[in-house]
């Protein structure tokens, strides 16, 4: 008796370990190059380079045999197509010329009272013209984002292909959903949570993949955002072995991502994010820099959490402190910096500066934290957003930065 139940042991321990190993790094380094191809040309929202993305993860979509989850079909060959499309406006702050994008949209119907959604965005800065580059002159370069998103498209194809071909028939329903128009606003997420092909009320919660193709080898450092948005999130999250990841988190339920428009319609969200670097929205990030195998520890991770919560009650949504973290596109001004969302120092970590806008202009430095603008102290992102609001076009303001031990005072125009 005991060494039947030793061997049944083994054997599931076996089956958990197959289980974690399905995703193939091969597939990953067949989608990227793709995605992240000069063809492409930076699949802008709206373009052509978009377009063909589209098609490719449709492709996709097709080859693994989900069910389409979009409009309807105009042809009436079957009640919908991958396609969700969406109105948009280019620019800085919506400012630009109007457009139509493009969610795909994929479908797992395990007959489950209720629904997972695993997303990412494909859109990326297409030609390096609507004022989101931190290049020096990036007008008219391609920029074809293998990290920012091409990581994540690859990584929701391969979990679409795990649960689809895994044999096991989970208790919820998978949407699986590829956004546009984030770069430009978080368009095409917001457009699905106003417009859901799934009934809203049933879905049990949103994964969102935003950059996880650089891991560190070193430090492996995940960061998975959104764990105050479910009561059950920490203590998931902290009962799986993340080996040989180390997992940091982070609760807000807000952030630079399509995350942040499910979290607005109550449903708990987690962001998935392996770090920032210095290739960020410039034309260098390419496929030639993805951690492969770094990416498959990383959805192989994620795997792990949704089997856990097999099986548990719909998620109960909770509201985190952190409400209004956000992009600059949402003020009259912006500095030209990209924050760090997940630094642990008191005040804003600046992790990038664009050049030729105003904090490059004023001095401000990759590194530097900005303790103070104006009057105003900046204990975190919140309170840096929140004084961002409070400046107009024109207005030149007294910043403090702290630069390793010193503190610089230097004059930001805006």
């Amino acid at each position: 008796m005991k060494r039947t139940s030793f061997l049944l042991l083994i054997l599931v321990m076996l089956g958990s370990s197959t289980t974690w190993a399905q995703i193939q790094e091969s597939n990953l380094r067949r989608h990227i190059p793709v995605l992240a191809n000069d063809s492409l040309m930076g699949r802008g929202t709206g373009s052509s380079g978009e377009r063909m993305a589209a098609s490719y993860i449709e492709s996709q979509l097709r080859e693994i045999n989900l069910a389409p989850k979009g409009d309807p079909d105009p042809a009436g060959h079957r009640d919908k197509t991958f396609f969700q499309s969406f109105p948009f406006k280019s620019g800085i702050h919506g400012s630009g010329k109007a457009g139509i994008g493009r969610n795909v949209i994929g479908f797992i119907n395990n007959g489950a009272e209720n629904t997972i959604i695993i997303g990412a965005h494909y859109d990326h800065l297409g030609l390096g013209n609507d004022g989101n580059s931190l290049d020096a002159n990036p007008q008219d370069k391609i920029h074809n984002g293998a990290d920012d998103n091409a990581s994540g498209v690859a990584g929701v194809i391969e979990l679409a292909r795990y649960f689809q071909n895994n044999k096991i028939r989970e208790k919820n329903n998978f949407i699986f959903i590829f956004f546009s128009g984030e770069e430009l606003g978080l368009f095409g997420s917001k457009y699905f949570t106003q417009h859901p092909t799934i009934d809203s009320a049933h879905a049990n919660y949103m994964i969102n993949l935003d950059m996880i193709g650089r891991l560190d080898p070193v430090t492996r450092s995940v960061t998975v955002s959104g764990t105050g948005t479910s009561p059950v999130w920490e203590a998931t999250l902290k009962s799986i072995p993340s080996e040989p990841l180390i997992i940091k988190t982070d609760s807000a339920g807000m952030g630079p991502s399509d995350h942040a428009s499910f979290y607005l319609k109550n449903i708990p969200a987690l962001h998935f994010f392996t770090g920032s670097h210095s290739d960020y929205h410039k034309p260098s990030d390419d496929a030639d820099k993805i951690n492969y195998a770094g990416e498959v520890d990383v959805l192989n991770y994620i795997i792990r959490v949704i089997d856990r919560l097999n099986g548990t009650p719909r998620l109960t949504f909770l509201p985190t402190k952190n409400k209004s973290i956000g992009g600059s596109r949402s003020f009259k001004v912006t500095m030209g910096i990209m924050p760090n969302y997940t630094s642990g120092v008191e005040g804003l970590q600046v992790d990038g500066v664009s050049e030729g806008k105003p904090a490059q202009k004023a001095g401000v430095k990759t590194g530097d934290v900005i303790i103070q603008m104006g009057d105003l102290a900046i204990k975190d992102i919140q309170g840096y957003m929140d004084a961002l609001g409070k400046f107009e076009k024109g207005q030149t303001v007294p910043v403090k930065v702290k630069r390793g031990n010193d503190v610089i005072s230097l004059n930001v125009t805006f």
